[in-house]
């Protein structure tokens, strides 16, 4: 008949048992489990919880096991007494003796295990043995088993006293594990921030692809990470990076999403995982990689406002299941992922844009040279038509010269029509011209476009705008024409960097001034003179005209331009302009 006891009440039993008759070395005992939640070195912690326990036992072998979550086994985290070379034991619930305490949450007692059927033997002259459950809200987590050499050798008291240093071992063992759960999320919480500003700071989509990879799989420690990018019209996948511990490659070419396992995930926008890729199901798929040893998958997609923009794909080895502070670590990476994306994107477009405004702004100066160079055309082309009409020469039909004299007439004529249709086309609309603009947006504005240019080149912009903005009556784009040659200028001048400041007064009560001061080289002497002549330039490579084009706009708003003052510590420049009445 099995000699086995078991104590369901062990609460009431402790109580009225050993509360007030426990022995000094119970005490010392409690005393040092308790003391290992607030010890600065907590490695080991369970196998000194055990060593202190089996010490208030008076025995030598005893083994603490905890329950694999992904295994659904208790393995052997701390032990005593195992011989060397013995493999760790492991116990499924509902087996042995450790494995029936853990899966009935209660602690048993075997005086004489010969006659248990269900005690496993792990090592020789074990004769009597018992064993508590490490519970955690009426879940079993794991079980402390002692074992005794004699048969009878734990009473009921031992039992109630094993039970109570099992309460108090878990206790100590859940502080601790919360303490690293929430050491392992502060640093988990400043590696996302450091990898935010770092993925942020990247804006070539190669560079950042690359580090999203690599980051990801050196903070999860996984054996690979890959970045899929997602095209929703064509609905098609390419791998654009891949980061990996060793030598894995991954097909890089477009396959549709119906040909890959990341296809699901990214259409439904929801974290998925795989358990074994390598089983017969996922050999067709064409976007895993080469290597039969990894095995599992965790794919979190990227999105951003609603759209996927592809997915981050982890890959173990050996088997397993993904915990859910990895699953919420890989989201927020990707979620990071997604915004630095976005944010390159976006940096591509206003760079594109700003390329575009500045070629704009080419064929506006072409533009204004154009009517500038067929108004002075004009002027000769008149009097060439004037002179040609009053030569009076009749030349007889048949003289070649009559045909010569109708050629040249016709030429005139077809000059005098090209230079008018470039005058027409290049005159301001006059409900253009006299609308009324806020100036300090219009600077604004300007400085904004020339952002990205002044930052690769080291020039600093102050400007500090006056409480209220002049407002004046002209032609917006023509305007911010004069401010883009003038800061263009002052950046030529600047080689190697320097500031650039804009002083806008407001005191006169009929018109304003704007005063451009850079940092640069200064203007050569013999060229201050003329530097608002047409074709005149101090450059290799320019063409003399943004001065001249600034100065015949701001003479068609009724304001002017003019050095101020120029050196090797810098040049000024002073717009004035009438107020809108």
């Amino acid at each position: 008949m099995s000699q086995t006891l078991l104590l369901v009440d062990h609460d009431v039993s402790i109580n009225s048992t050993l509360r007030d008759s426990l022995p000094p070395h119970a005490y010392a005992a409690l005393y040092q489990i308790a003391a290992l939640a607030t010890s600065e070195s907590r490695e080991d912690a369970a196998q000194h919880a055990l060593n202190s326990a089996l010490a208030a036992l008076k025995v030598d072998h005893g083994y603490l096991l905890l329950l694999n979550p992904d295994t659904g086994r208790l393995e052997v985290e701390a032990q005593c007494g195992l011989s060397t070379g013995v493999d760790a034991p492991t116990f499924e619930m509902g087996q042995g003796l450790p494995g029936w305490a853990a899966l009935h949450v209660q602690p048993v007692l075997s005086v004489e295990v010969a006659a248990e059927s269900r005690y496993r033997p792990l090592r020789e002259n074990t004769h009597c043995q018992m064993a508590a459950p490490m519970l955690i809200e009426e879940n079993s987590l794991g079980v402390i088993v002692v074992d005794h050499q004699e048969i009878g050798g734990f009473s009921t008291q031992d039992l109630e006293l094993l039970v109570m240093l099992t309460d108090e071992i878990t206790r100590v063992l859940r502080r601790i594990w919360l303490f690293d759960q929430l050491t392992d999320k502060a640093r988990q919480l400043e590696t996302l921030i450091t990898i935010g500003h770092s993925l942020v700071g990247k804006l070539a989509p190669q560079e950042l692809f690359d580090s999203l990879t690599r980051d990801t799989q050196q903070i999860l420690n996984a054996q690979a990470c890959a970045l899929y990018l997602y095209e929703r019209a064509p609905d098609t996948l390419r791998c654009v990076s891949l980061s990996s511990s060793r030598d894995i490659t991954i097909d890089q070419a477009e396959h549709s999403a119906d040909e890959c396992l990341i296809g699901g995930s990214v259409r439904t926008s929801r974290q998925t995982e795989y358990a074994d890729i390598q089983s017969p199901g996922f050999l067709a798929l064409a976007d895993l990689p080469d290597d039969p040893d990894l095995h599992s998958v965790l794919i979190t997609p990227l999105v951003y406002e609603n759209q996927v923009l592809g997915a981050l794909v982890l890959f173990a080895d050996p088997i397993q299941r993904f915990d859910n502070d990895t699953k919420r670590l890989t989201a927020g990476l990707a979620s990071l992922g997604a915004v630095a994306m976005e944010n390159a994107r976006l940096y591509s477009r206003v760079f594109q844009s700003e390329d575009t405004l500045r070629k704009n702004a080419q064929l506006t100066t072409l533009g204004l040279l154009s009517a500038e160079i067929a108004h002075e055309i004009r002027n000769p082309l008149t009097v060439l038509k004037l002179l040609h009409g009053g030569l009076g020469l009749g030349f007889a039909s048949d003289d070649p010269r009559h045909t010569d004299m109708r050629v040249i007439s016709e030429k005139l004529d077809q000059l005098e029509s090209i230079v008018t249709r470039v005058l027409q086309f290049g005159a301001t609309p006059t409900a253009n011209l006299h609308a009324r603009w806020n100036f300090v947006d219009i600077i604004n504005d300007t400085l904004a476009l020339l952002r990205l240019k002044f930052d690769q080149a080291k020039i600093e912009i102050h400007f500090d705008p006056p409480t209220q903005s002049p407002i004046i009556e002209g032609h917006q784009g023509q305007l911010q024409q004069v401010l883009l040659n003038l800061l263009l200028n002052s950046s030529h001048a600047m080689p190697d960097g320097g500031s650039i400041t804009l002083n806008l007064e407001t005191a006169k009560s009929d018109h304003f001034s704007l005063n451009i001061t850079d940092t640069g080289c200064g203007i050569p002497k013999e060229l201050r003179e003329r530097i608002f002549d047409s074709f005149l330039s101090g450059r290799a490579d320019g063409n003399g005209l943004g001065l001249a084009i600034a100065r015949r706009v701001l003479l068609s708003h009724h304001g002017d331009i003019a050095l101020v003052s120029t050196g090797p510590e810098g040049t000024t420049l002073r717009i004035t302009l009438p107020l809108a009445h």
